[in-house]
């Protein structure tokens, strides 16, 4: 079977394509990165204001946990479904759908009477935001092409990576703003008005592309993917309540299930079936199996750093929520202006680019971990400013150009499946390393009687591990792009016809 997509095709509609790009598109996307910047910051937002909710709920703090655990639990089992629905039903349709729910959910939670009414607002919002966050991506492949689509990633990248980075800032600004017992609410608040104002440009802006044929939604595989993905994180979410060590055997459960949900697809796909995730896309699209590893290695250290950073600040130096989120600002400043340049560098450079990004990333988080941990106690924030600004440029230039190279042969029929794929893989080291680097902080702070500097030193620098392992898939992926004669990504090479055989 042959898939003889134009990458840059407007989603099977032939008088679209020949009518060209449309018009709007620019505005259609600053539509969707507004709502991904959202759904996104929604994962690390609430977790500075989780003590509030505690007080003002009368909740224990096992109960709370799950209004950052459900979230992220319910986001990462829906990317992967959602993205195919979007693929078989209609991106916009699907994207405006989940954005009308997630805004009906910010406000059930915010005016949650009791915990059990926030856990369950917080599960559905995640179902929300994993609707859609696969089509932010489908979307840019579908209105964009060649050039253009590497900048539009880059933006993309770059709301991906700042959306992590300045969760606890904002949620220390909110916190900051509204006084009183019940100021934790307006953490979910703020989602209304946004949410409301994107959801009628969305009606506007976005693109009416008639889906393809009607597929049906591959339910086994579902299953399959979805009990695999909850093996995987259930003991990740219960990690600080022992789940590492009673749900252990979850992960080979797990592992078992992923195995027979891989067997499954490829018994689909034979069949010239409609599988919920097209194994060619690994085996034969070029660049999704590194970028897919790539971006999983990278967020089991790049999401673990930020909750360790929070623990060291507030409760190893004193600092407010607000003035830790503020010492990290550095690293998003950094990601943000480097995400918008590396969109355009990533024509010319290639997979360079992520390994240069990546060296830069782990040097900085080195030199802050050395400066925390060794440094001079007082002004710790400013000392370590210069390094985290380094890291956060490194940061940008991984992100999105990985985003960009990881999807860019991917028939667009296939985006929205695709790029919940790279999310889920994204959601899961996000998972290992929330769960992992808090809990070796923890850990050292026991063994060394509550030495601070030590334990965020060796958990930033734990950290670093995952990340050479990223760079390791990196430079493979490189060397064998130069070995290849394409190290380098043209600009009319992302508008080339992919064709993608059985592998």
């Amino acid at each position: 079977m042959e898939l003889d997509t134009p990458a840059g095709a407007s989603g099977g509609d032939p008088a679209r394509a020949a009518a060209g790009p449309d018009p709007r598109r620019w505005k259609a996307l600053w539509v969707t990165l507004v709502t991904g910047f959202m759904s996104l910051l929604d994962v690390t937002i609430v977790a500075v204001a989780l003590p509030s909710m505690q007080r003002g709920l009368g909740a224990s703090a096992a109960s709370v946990q799950w209004v950052v655990s459900g979230y992220a639990l319910a986001f990462a089992l829906a990317l992967v479904p959602a993205g195919r629905l979007g693929d078989a039903l209609g991106r916009r349709r699907i994207f405006l759908w989940a954005l009308g729910g997630f805004v009906v959910c910010s406000a059930a939670a915010g005016a949650a009477p009791t915990v059990a009414w926030l856990v369950v607002a917080r599960i559905a919002q995640g179902v929300c935001a994993g609707c859609l966050a696969p089509q932010n991506s489908a979307l840019i492949q579908q209105m964009f092409r060649g050039a253009e689509r590497g900048r539009a990633f880059g933006l993309f990248g770059a709301t991906v990576g700042v959306s992590s980075a300045v969760g606890p800032i904002t949620g220390g600004v909110i916190l900051a703003l509204a006084h009183g017992a019940q100021g934790w609410r307006w953490i979910f608040y703020v989602n209304v008005p946004v949410g409301a104002l994107a959801l009628l440009l969305g009606l506007r802006l976005l693109p009416r592309v008639a889906p393809g044929r009607r597929e049906r939604l591959d339910l086994p595989g579902v299953a399959l993917l979805g009990a695999g993905v909850l093996s995987l994180m259930l003991p990740l979410v219960f990690a600080e309540a022992g789940g590492l060590g009673r749900l252990w055997w979850l992960f080979l459960a797990g592992l078992a299930l992923l195995a027979s949900f891989a067997r499954w697809e490829r018994r689909v796909a034979a069949r010239e079936g409609q599988p919920l995730l097209d194994p060619r896309l690994v085996t034969s699209t070029r660049g999704y199996a590194p970028g897919a590893a790539l971006a999983t290695l990278y967020f089991v250290g790049f999401s673990g750093v930020w909750l360790v950073f929070a623990l060291f600040f507030q409760n190893g130096l004193g600092y407010t929520p607000l003035r830790s989120g503020l010492a990290v600002t550095p690293f998003a400043i950094g990601s943000a202006a480097a995400a918008v340049v590396a969109g355009r560098l990533v024509e010319r450079l290639g997979r360079l680019l992520t390994v240069w990004g990546l060296l830069a990333v782990i040097a900085g988080l080195g030199a802050a971990a050395l400066l925390l941990g060794f440094g001079p106690r007082g002004g710790a924030a400013w000392f370590a400013a210069p390094a985290l600004l380094l890291g956060g440029v490194g940061s940008g230039c991984v992100i999105s150009p990985n985003v960009t190279m990881t999807l860019r042969e991917v028939p667009v029929r296939m985006a929205g499946a695709a790029g919940g794929a790279l999310q889920t893989g994204q959601r899961l080291g996000g998972a290992v390393g929330t769960a992992a680097l808090p809990g070796l902080f923890y850990l050292v702070l026991g063994a060394t009687r509550h030495d601070f500097r030590t334990a965020v030193a060796v958990s930033v620098g734990s950290a670093i591990v995952a990340l050479l392992g990223a760079l390791a898939v990196s430079v493979l992926d490189w060397r064998r792009d130069r070995a290849g004669g394409s190290g380098r990504c043209p600009p009319d090479s992302c508008r080339r016809r992919t064709r993608v055989g059985h592998g």
